[in-house]
């Protein structure tokens, strides 16, 4: 009996699996971690998976296409594995439809994947406190129903297709399998391969769901046809190989179409279906060749990757690539930096502030109000948003009347774009309403689709199709289809050229807004703007001998050449909101070329410029104001306790440096910036004063029970588990979490603050 489990089928295909594929068993082993919430939870992958969305909601679609995703991924392990170890087990070539008998008894890990994932995707949705339980049957269905009609499809394909030994020697088919010369030498190899091999297999489970046994004895069959059989199962298996990933790239002609945007989870689980089916491929044509050519594919790809055919730019939407780029070296900075240069700017921003003070009584002292906004995705964008909803609120009114620059990084300058430009159209339009739970939901629709799909569909090959911007032609990339997402989730409400906001700027109808990405070339910050403001980059009372490095670029001021005002406003954000691997990095047109990353590398947090605008304007902020309010948006705590730290192993030893620099980088920045204020706080002549806001999951976690008293979370992954994840797509439960974060204690004094603090003296 136990020799009859251990050298049943199923088993010894098990059994090989993890002694000869292991490549492909991590790919499973990948997608359990996810599912488990143990790879990728702060980016909120395993979102991704449990509550997938599509056209912008989780429902029966969305579950659909992932569970259609998945029966594509397990067939992509069947195919590949039937190629590469099917000819072990000869006894398959005289069995009816061999393929398909292969697949029933490959099944044990595929199995095993779809009842976890269900038991993990059903015990999520429950937390997810669903309206009501049928909901969820809803969702289960629309999983199952996608996985049963993927198989179906494929399985009644492969069961007119796939012969066994007697039909296919009948002498209908073997006409069609006339070899080369190439392949009859692969032939006679894989005859005396299969000779030495020796796979003990004594029953098996046929389609039937019976067990049978396996004919020992195969001498009346000629090795070389039983090979054919197998061979001609194989040509089936690249056919349709071929015809779906061919499939997947058409797709790729019309991904704009949001019925073709599917779920990002579904997009990352073809991927991993394509680089499947793509072994067994190779594996089936080039035999033993296969890791050699795979190697020489990959050296000459890498050697081409730097062409001009594959490596186009990223490009910056609106600016005119055709011009000569600029020069960027350190002559040109030095020339841009000029003290004259400096000065003409310098006035210009008076001209804004004195406009700023003209709207407040003559005989008054206004505070002015410097909004900083903190990096973080979507949670970012959603939670500056929510804060400045209530801010306004709070100060009847008054916020923005007051704000004159708002500074920062990533997805929270996005949300407090949005909302300046809300409170922009509200002055011509009083029909709109500042404080709608509308532009809530708008913020954070989801976002991540699109790129995810454009990345399976386009990028990771070459970028072939373009769009025209105010007259100039563009290639789509991952940038283009997060701008247009956006776009349409806020129904085009910052499509503009950053020119647009020249004049409301000038006049002072809205705050100044200073978005600084990180130049990857040498570390500067590249200041984009509707006008130049080239004394962020340096002091402007350096002297001669001072030696001072420019911290910064004016973007205006070097790409005059290239049309910079221009610049589409999305883009410009984008520009500050790049996400490793999500939206590319921008490369401008430069020489050198000039490439740009997210701001949140060099300040997340958008203190470091609003300090340097206080410092260059603080004598005119002395005269003519009661001081200045720094009004800062967090999307992380300030004050968290010290974790315990257990003995690492010899793994968590090898990466804990890495891990370190990341966790750290956030605190780094803080303390750096702490250091910052208190100097200019004691140095000025002028009250400078702060009222914060942060998304904080510790006051939820303390109601229920999650932290002990000193505040350490009880289990490590309690943190990561509740807190909205780092990512362009949120949960439902996740931008609860966020909208509800205004009403904890911290925040709501910080609210009671702001009611209380007086804006005009």
């Amino acid at each position: 009996m136990w020799d009859k489990i251990i050298y049943s089928f199923p088993f010894q295909l098990l059994f090989l699996h993890l002694k000869k594929n292991l490549l492909l068993l991590i790919t499973w082993g990948l997608l359990l971690l996810i599912i488990f919430q143990r790879f990728g939870s702060v980016l909120g992958i395993p979102y991704l998976f449990l509550d997938p969305e599509y056209l912008n909601k989780v429902s029966f679609q969305s579950f659909f296409l992932v569970g259609v995703a998945f029966a594509i991924f397990t067939m992509a392990f069947h195919m590949t594995t039937y190629i590469l170890d099917g000819p072990r087990f000869k006894f398959l070539a005289i069995i009816p439809r061999p393929f398909l008998q292969y697949c029933l008894n490959n099944s044990i890990i595929p199995l095993l994947f779809y009842i976890i994932y269900l038991i993990r995707f059903l015990h999520f949705q429950l937390d997810n406190e669903l309206e009501n339980n049928w909901v969820l049957l809803e969702y289960l269905l629309g999983f199952i129903g996608g996985t049963l009609l993927t198989f179906s499809l494929l399985f009644l394909y492969f069961g007119f297709t796939n012969k066994d030994f007697f039909i296919l020697f009948a002498g209908t088919v073997e006409k069609q399998l006339r070899r080369t010369k190439l392949s009859r030498a692969n032939m006679l190899k894989r005859i005396k391969e299969n000779k030495r091999a020796k796979n003990k297999v004594l029953d098996y489970l046929d389609i039937s769901f019976r067990i049978k046994p396996v004919r020992q004895d195969l001498s009346g069959f000629e090795g070389q046809q039983l090979l054919r059989v197998f061979d001609q199962n194989h040509l089936n298996l690249v056919i349709i190989q071929t015809a779906l990933i061919s499939l997947i790239l058409i797709m790729g002609i019309f991904r704009e179409n949001p019925y073709l945007q599917l779920p990002a989870a579904a997009s990352g689980i073809l991927l991993l279906a394509i680089a499947t089916m793509l072994v067994g491929a190779i594996s089936f044509w080039l035999r033993e060749w296969g890791t050699p050519a795979v190697v020489g594919m990959v050296l000459v790809f890498n050697s081409l990757s730097n062409t001009e055919w594959f490596n186009r730019p990223h490009e910056a939407f609106g600016l005119d690539y055709d011009r000569n780029p600029a020069l960027y070296n350190l002559d040109n900075l030095n020339e841009l930096l000029h003290p004259d240069t400096i000065k003409k700017d310098r006035d210009f921003t008076l001209e804004i502030l004195e406009n700023w003070r003209a709207k407040f009584p003559v005989d008054s002292k206004p505070k002015m109000v410097l909004i900083t906004v903190s990096g973080g995705g979507q949670r970012a964008a959603l939670w500056s948003l929510k804060v400045l909803q209530e801010a306004q609120a709070a100060t009847e009114n008054r916020l923005f009347q007051h704000a004159q620059l708002i500074s920062g990084a990533s997805g929270g300058l996005i949300g407090a774009a949005m909302f300046r430009e809300l409170f922009y159209r509200s002055q011509s339009d009083p029909t709109i309403d500042l404080f709608n739970e509308l532009y809530l939901d708008q913020i954070s629709s989801d976002n991540l689709n699109p790129i995810i799909f454009t990345l399976l569909v386009n990028d990771l090959l070459f970028r072939n199709q373009f769009f025209e911007y105010k007259g100039r032609k563009y290639l789509k990339d991952r940038g283009y289809a997060f701008e247009n997402q956006l776009n349409i989730n806020t129904e085009g409400l910052l499509d503009k050229p950053i020119s647009d906001y020249l004049l409301p700027e000038y006049e002072s109808k809205i705050p100044m807004m200073a978005l600084a990405p990180l130049i990857t070339n040498d570390g500067r910050k590249l200041y984009v703007s509707p006008f130049p403001v080239s004394y962020m980059g340096i002091s402007p009372e350096r002297s001669e001998g001072m030696n001072e490095k420019s911290q910064g670029i004016d973007f205006q001021r070097f790409f005059r050449h290239h049309d910079a005002g221009a610049l589409r406003f999305i883009t410009a954000l984008r520009m500050s909101a790049t996400f490793p691997f999500i939206t590319p990095n921008i490369q401008l047109p430069s020489t050198p070329q000039m490439e740009i990353m997210d701001a949140g590398l060099s300040d997340n947090f958008g203190m470091q410029d609003a300090l340097k605008f206080i410092h260059v304007f603080k004598d005119w902020i002395k005269e003519n104001t009661s001081g200045v309010l720094l009004l800062t948006i967090r999307d992380s705590e300030k004050f968290s306790e010290i974790d315990q730290k257990l003995p690492p192993t010899i793994l968590e030893k090898f990466f804990t440096p890495l891990k370190n620099i990341y966790i750290n980088w956030d605190n780094v920045q803080t303390l750096y910036n702490e250091v910052l204020f208190t100097r200019m706080k004691e140095d000025l002549d002028f009250p400078l004063e702060r009222i914060e806001f942060e998304y904080s999951t510790l006051e939820y976690l303390k109601e229920r029970g999650l932290v002990d008293d000193g505040g350490s979370f009880k289990q490590q992954e309690e943190q990561e588990i509740q807190r909205a994840s780092l990512n362009w797509r949120l949960t439902a439960r996740e931008k609860k979490s966020i909208i509800d974060n205004i009403n904890s204690p911290y925040n709501g004094n910080s609210l009671n603050r702001l009611r209380n603090f007086k804006l005009l003296e």
